[in-house]
């Protein structure tokens, strides 16, 4: 069966194809076995080294859950920050006045240029100049403050991009029933931009919870990276293990992220193709009236 996009493969290609699966599904049984094959060399399949964490609860009770506790509360804490103070920056980049539209864009330039490592230093340096901080609460600190500026920046540009995304006309069908501007970005654009945002959004968010493990390995932030580190040191040079264990609790983060994002996007496209009442004149005309801050459910 043929489309515009996609013709049907003949005899030949099939063949091919299932060629092509055949050697690249014993390419990586090879490799599979190469790498299993090094790791019991080295005593890295030992049960002794994978016992604190199949055999006992010592390892997740002392190391991992204050450490995951850390990722959590910095990761939590910048998402907090960084969402909304990326959505202000992003749409005041989208503003008409020049003395809005100028801060906010070098704001955004400055801050998105400058790896997220630098100004977690930074962070640190001026949290122990400059303020009253204490010592054990400083690398906290500094990591939030580092990922909120660069995350932020990096928020405001999928913000104004998912904003500008949107077809004009639906700004000029706002402007034409006499929305002032607040209203068409507060009621219109953003409801609709925040679909196209999400999976963008998330993305950001998933290194927001990497990225915490950038303050365990320079401001010694005892987050749940660092904490393979001592495992593998208390239990013997594990470090396959460790670092195998704590891998896998980062990739169930953030896959529930992920998972999380895309019931909540699909909910909200649910929404969108939902029917209601039709406005009339007077519904419309209290809308646009000055002072008016009811939100109006989107028809259609």
């Amino acid at each position: 069966m043929s489309s515009v996009l996609y013709d049907a493969q003949g005899p030949r290609a099939k063949r091919r194809n299932v060629l092509y699966t055949v050697v690249f599904a014993l390419a990586a049984a090879a490799v599979l076995w190469w790498v299993f094959s090094a790791l019991a060399d080295k005593d890295q399949l030992a049960w002794e080294k994978w016992k604190p964490f199949l055999g006992g609860t010592e390892a997740y009770t002392t190391y991992i859950w204050p450490g995951l506790e850390n990722t959590l509360k910095a990761a939590a804490l910048s998402m907090i920050i960084a969402l909304p103070l990326g959505a202000v920056l992003g749409i005041a980049r989208l503003s008409d006045h020049v003395w809005v539209r100028v801060p906010a864009s070098m704001v955004v330039e400055f801050f998105r240029a400058i790896p997220v490592l630098v100004l977690m230093i930074f962070g640190m340096a001026w949290y122990s100049e400059y303020t009253n901080v204490s010592s054990d609460a400083r690398p906290l600190y500094a990591v939030v403050t580092g990922l909120v500026l660069y995350n932020a920046s990096v928020l405001a540009e999928i913000v104004r991009a998912g904003i500008l995304s949107l077809p004009r006309g639906q700004s000029e069908a706002a402007m034409a029933i006499g929305l002032r501007k607040n209203q068409t970005m507060r009621l219109i654009l953003l409801p609709q931009a925040v679909t196209a945002m999400l999976p963008a959004i998330v993305s950001q968010l998933v290194v927001i919870v990497k990225d915490t493990a950038l303050g365990g390995a320079v401001l010694t932030f005892p987050e749940l990276l660092a904490s393979a580190n001592t495992m593998s040191g208390y239990y013997g040079a594990n470090t396959i293990a460790s670092f195998t264990v704590v891998a896998v609790i980062f990739v169930a983060i953030n896959f529930s992220l992920t998972s999380f994002a895309g019931w909540l996007e699909r909910r909200l496209r649910q929404g969108k193709k939902s029917t209601g009442a039709v406005l009339g004149a007077d519904a419309v005309a209290e809308l646009a009236a000055p002072g008016e801050h009811e939100e109006v459910t989107k028809i259609g």
